[in-house]
C-alpha cells in the first residue's frame, strides 16, 4: 500500500491533484481542508490511504497525519465510504467535526451531503470516545489564495457539485454571496459552504 507521496504538483483542483513522482502522475483525492493548504505549484508531500475495490484502486491524499486519521476513523463507521469520508472532512474542518462528534452535534454532521439523521447518530455514537484521542494541536488555518473573480466562482460552483450539491441550491447560495474582487477560493467555498450547511 502507498503511505505517502512526494512529488510536484502538475494538476490542482479542489478535489483533486494529480502529482508528479519521479515521471509518473498519480491522481490523488483530496479534501478541501487539504486543497485549502497547498501550494500552486511546487513539491509537496501528502499522506496517502489507498483504497481497493473490485473496479477502481483510489488515492485519498492529505496534507497532515491528522487529517488522514479523521479520514481512516470515518472509514471505520459502517455505511461511511471513502468518498463519503472525503466530503465529511471538505464540508466540516478537522478541528470543527471534532467538537461536533464529541459534543453530538447531529444537526451539523447530517448537513453534510449524503449523511443523514440515522448516519449522522452513527459517526456520533462510534466516534465520540475515538476523536478525543487524536492530538488537534497541529491544526493550522492556511492563508487564503487570490484568483479572478469569474474563474473563483466557476471553481467554487465546481467543487459544491462534487460535493453532491445541485446545481441551483449552489448557484442561489453564491448570488447571495459578495465576494469581492480580492476574494480567495478558500475564503468563498467556507462562506458558501456555510450558508449551505445552515
Amino acid at each position: 500500500m502507498i503511505a505517502l507521496l512526494t512529488g510536484q504538483i502538475a494538476q490542482k483542483s479542489p478535489d483533486h491533484i494529480i502529482l508528479d513522482v519521479n515521471g509518473v502522475g498519480y491522481r490523488v483525492q483530496i479534501p478541501f481542508s487539504t486543497y485549502y493548504d497547498l501550494p500552486e505549484e511546487g513539491t509537496v508531500s501528502l499522506h496517502i490511504h489507498t483504497s481497493v475495490r473490485e473496479d477502481a484502486i483510489q488515492l485519498y491524499g492529505f496534507r497532515t497525519s491528522l487529517e488522514k486519521s479523521f479520514f481512516q476513523l470515518l472509514l471505520s463507521v459502517s455505511g461511511v465510504g471513502p468518498r463519503l469520508a472525503r466530503d465529511i472532512l471538505s464540508n466540516i474542518q478537522p478541528a470543527q467535526l471534532a467538537q461536533a462528534l464529541g459534543q453530538g452535534d447531529i444537526r451539523m454532521l447530517s448537513a453534510v451531503p449524503g449523511i443523514g439523521k440515522k448516519t449522522a447518530e452513527r459517526l456520533v455514537l462510534e466516534l465520540k470516545e475515538k476523536v478525543g484521542k487524536l492530538d488537534l494541536s497541529s491544526v493550522v488555518v492556511p492563508e487564503p489564495r487570490q484568483m479572478p473573480e469569474d474563474d473563483l466562482l466557476e471553481d467554487v460552483v465546481s467543487a459544491l457539485l462534487n460535493l453532491g450539491y445541485k446545481e441551483p441550491q449552489v448557484r442561489k447560495v453564491l448570488a447571495g454571496l459578495n465576494p469581492g474582487s480580492d476574494a480567495s477560493l478558500e475564503g468563498v467555498l467556507k462562506q458558501a459552504l456555510k450558508s449551505l450547511m445552515r
